[in-house]
């Protein structure tokens, strides 16, 4: 089962999927952290041993998940979700969403590698090109103040299947990893994540790709200044030239989503936050029959979201296996981080085995979660 962490929030007690301050952003859930409260929190998963699944979705990620389903859940289903690419920020910007700055996941690791410990964090790396996860663990041992390698293994080009086999999670799981980087392949690796992930006992889970090449050596990370002026993928090309093709799609990809979703989205944003409906205060009822039944209305956003997020909660506690019919026909505006708390809220529902259905959605909420790339992952009518 998935390690549920409950905290504090408003007085009553959270499932903390609910208590992320996340916002949706081309469809994804991002979690609002700088890059210190990102590592306080892979910090805090390891001392107390709390599993934490980190996914750190670039504008390759964004991209790809919006045709490949499962792709796409290993994101939703993450612990903790940082945005690792400019290309994001800007967009989240241009969007009035709050995401603070680009919190790429090699520059966290780094930040771990290089931060002096008394009980330093284990670290175990799965795949790589033949030989990099050896030299990453060599180099590791030798080098970082923060970590010490605890093992490695080379599954080779075989199927998700076939690297899961009880002898391999054995064999992780015998060295007690507190931090396990894969590095297959994002689908795949996010993949083998997903498969795995509730037999790992390491306390912190991610793919990190480019981050075992960085520590074995064999590919130098751009300077700080071409990272903060997101040019980091030219200089990966010139080092790996046969990336060109990747971002060059990517590059087409984003064109063609920021004249479809992102300006118009902008736009219309913006016009619905100057109308008087803006700030009516959000309105919620919860109903219990043969189903549950919660009334929506109002204004959902960040700014009243506690009682959105408390309403959900109240349904997440129900010893039930109902469905969850959200009636959306008095609702009159929703923003990013109500997208986002509804997206958790439809997970942590999955989990329980029920199901959620937005009703009477009217045309303008319709026409938001089509321009945030939400419509279609919620059944509605």
């Amino acid at each position: 089962m998935r390690s549920v962490l409950i905290v504090s929030y408003g007085g009553k007690i959270m499932v903390k999927s609910l208590e992320r301050n996340s916002w949706s952003l081309l469809g994804l859930p991002f979690d609002a952290v700088t890059m210190q409260e990102a590592v306080n929190q892979v910090n805090d998963a390891i001392i107390n041993q709390q599993r934490c699944f980190l996914s750190t979705p670039n504008l390759n990620f964004a991209i790809a998940c919006q045709q490949d389903v499962e792709f796409y859940q290993s994101v939703v289903d993450s612990d903790l979700s940082i945005a690792d690419g400019m290309p994001l920020i800007w967009i989240a910007k241009l969007l009035g969403i709050p995401l603070k700055e680009r919190v790429a996941g090699s520059s966290l690791f780094e930040q771990l590698y290089s931060t002096p410990r008394t009980e330093k964090i284990k670290v175990f790396f799965f795949g790589g090109e033949k030989g990099i996860a050896e030299r990453a663990l060599e180099q590791l041992n030798v080098n970082s103040v923060g970590m010490m390698g605890c093992g490695f293994y080379d599954p080779g080009f075989v199927s998700i299947d076939d690297m899961s086999t009880p002898d391999v999670i054995d064999k992780i799981n015998a060295t007690q990893p507190d931090f396990l980087v894969i590095a297959l392949g994002a689908k795949k690796g996010q993949a083998w994540i997903q498969h795995n992930r509730h037999q790992l006992n390491a306390s912190v889970i991610s793919h990190l790709g480019a981050v075992i090449n960085f520590v074995a050596g064999s590919i130098e990370r751009a300077p700080e200044l071409w990272q903060r002026l997101g040019m980091e993928w030219l200089w990966r090309i010139r080092q790996e030239p046969s990336l060109w093709r990747r971002y060059f799609f990517d590059g087409l990809a984003l064109v063609k989503v920021l004249l479809l979703k992102v300006f118009p989205l902008a736009i219309y944003d913006r016009l619905l936050k100057h109308a008087a409906d803006y700030q009516l205060p959000i309105e919620l009822s919860l109903h219990k029959t043969d189903i549950t039944l919660v009334n929506l209305g109002g204004s959902g956003h960040y700014a009243n979201l506690e009682k959105i997020q408390l309403m959900f909660l109240e349904v997440l506690e129900q010893d039930s296996q109902d469905g969850v019919e959200l009636n959306c026909a008095k609702l009159r505006y929703i923003d990013s981080a109500f997208i986002a708390s509804l997206l958790l809220f439809q997970r942590d529902l999955n989990e329980q085995g029920r199901q959620v259905n937005l009703s009477k959605l009217p045309c303008r909420i319709k026409r938001l979660l089509k321009l945030n790339n939400m419509l279609n992952r919620f059944k509605h009518r």
